[in-house]
């Protein structure tokens, strides 16, 4: 299913800043990046080229050039932002592979180059200290003639990718795996691991980055011969990669407005903890038409578009519990006048403003404002009054 965003919300995605883009001022995310194109920039000893690829981009171009299947659930509405039938907003920087790969059709002798595609991708997504609805990308694709691209190269790839999001001399305790992974637009796809300490002093395994050979069929479908031509490609989170590095555990002090953290988001260093604000907590009862509608990113998704300024005070939205009609007493089911096949839904909400403390009268408005956004049922329960 297909719903097209409004033209607000096309606005509102495409005002959103590009924090990897020096165009649209300084930020550490663009040293993180210099870090790792210059790390394979040496690896290989080939030169980079970075493109800044409209946000704008054809369907066919997010998902069928990149071997997605007709009916892939991630074409849906739930978790992609399609503008028209046959454009959207992209839900991955892979999105401007396949005009790139058209672009090398003229090439008839030795190449070499490594491509650098970053920027802002948009999608539905669960709403807690690690994720947002428009995070950052970037896709790293060495494109080469005449010559061979295999799995050691691809080792090799993921070790320099490691030590420059998390150099040794500074993180001495790193580890680093690759796990098999399908993607439709490679073949021996890797997903790519560290061993990460947490603030709590605790060891957590973390997705990096997704890689692998470029599939023999995205060269074919730009007119490239597999047999003349071959690819390394890596795509990584850059707010998950900041993140790592300067050892920030909440993805929103990234836009922080706060100047203490504001200046600290110019530089690798270790990220200094600024006085943090405590977090109010608000529970909802809702009524859903159906358990399928009891999905964390379709509902993160609606609280923020409810919340709209006021969306960065959202740290959290936690499903804690989905119950059927038929799951419920009779009396609570008359008093939330549910109908069959409707499901009760228990959401907490996590509000924590950055940079101030909110009172119970704001936290209460926030909280109807979700619920009203949220809840499908014929019985209303708020509390701001």
């Amino acid at each position: 299913m297909k719903n097209h965003l409004s033209l607000t919300d096309l606005n509102s995605a495409l005002e959103l800043r590009d924090l990897s883009d020096p165009a649209a001022g300084r930020h550490a995310m663009q040293l993180l990046l210099a870090d790792v194109v210059a790390a394979l920039e040496r690896l290989w000893d080939v030169p980079s080229r970075t493109h800044r690829v409209n946000p704008l981009v054809a369907t066919a171009d997010n998902y069928d050039r990149l071997g997605y299947s007709p009916d892939d659930v991630t074409r849906d509405s739930r978790y992609s932002r399609h503008v028209s039938p046959t454009v959207m907003l992209r839900s991955h920087t892979s999105a401007g592979i396949p005009a790139l790969l058209d672009s090398l059709r003229g090439e008839l002798g030795y190449y070499d180059r490594l491509h650098v595609l970053p920027g802002l991708v948009y999608r539905r997504d669960a709403i807690d200290r690690t994720h947002v609805g428009a995070p950052h990308q970037v896709d790293l694709w060495r494109i080469k003639s005449r010559g061979l691209l295999g799995p050691s190269g691809l080792h090799s790839m993921m070790a320099a990718v490691v030590e420059a999001v998390l150099p040794a001399a500074e993180h001495p305790d790193v580890q680093w795996r690759a796990t098999p992974a399908v993607h439709s637009y490679t073949a021996a796809g890797q997903q790519l691991d560290v061993l990460v300490t947490m603030r709590d002093g605790s060891r957590e395994w973390l997705e990096l980055a997704e890689c692998g050979l470029v599939a023999a069929p995205v060269l074919r479908g730009s007119g490239l011969d597999p047999r003349r031509w071959a690819g390394l490609a890596l795509g990584m989170g850059l707010d998950r990669a900041l993140m790592l590095r300067k050892g920030i555990a909440d993805i929103r002090l990234l836009r922080s407005a706060n100047p203490e953290v504001q200046a600290q988001m110019l530089d690798l260093l270790p990220y200094r903890p600024v006085s943090g604000m405590p977090e109010v907590r608000r529970d909802l009862s809702l009524v859903l038409a159906h358990r399928s509608d009891a999905d964390a990113e379709l509902l993160g998704d609606l609280a923020r578009a409810a919340l709209g300024s006021d969306a960065d005070v959202l740290a959290a939205l936690e499903i804690k519990a989905v119950t059927t009609t038929a799951e419920l007493p009779p009396a609570a089911v008359e008093r939330l006048r549910m109908a069959p096949g409707n499901v009760n839904v228990l959401v907490r909400l996590v509000l924590q403003p950055l940079d101030r403390t909110l009172t119970d009268t704001e936290a209460n408005r926030l909280r109807d404002r979700v619920y009203l956004a949220l809840h499908r049922g014929m019985v209303l329960e708020l509390i701001a009054g």
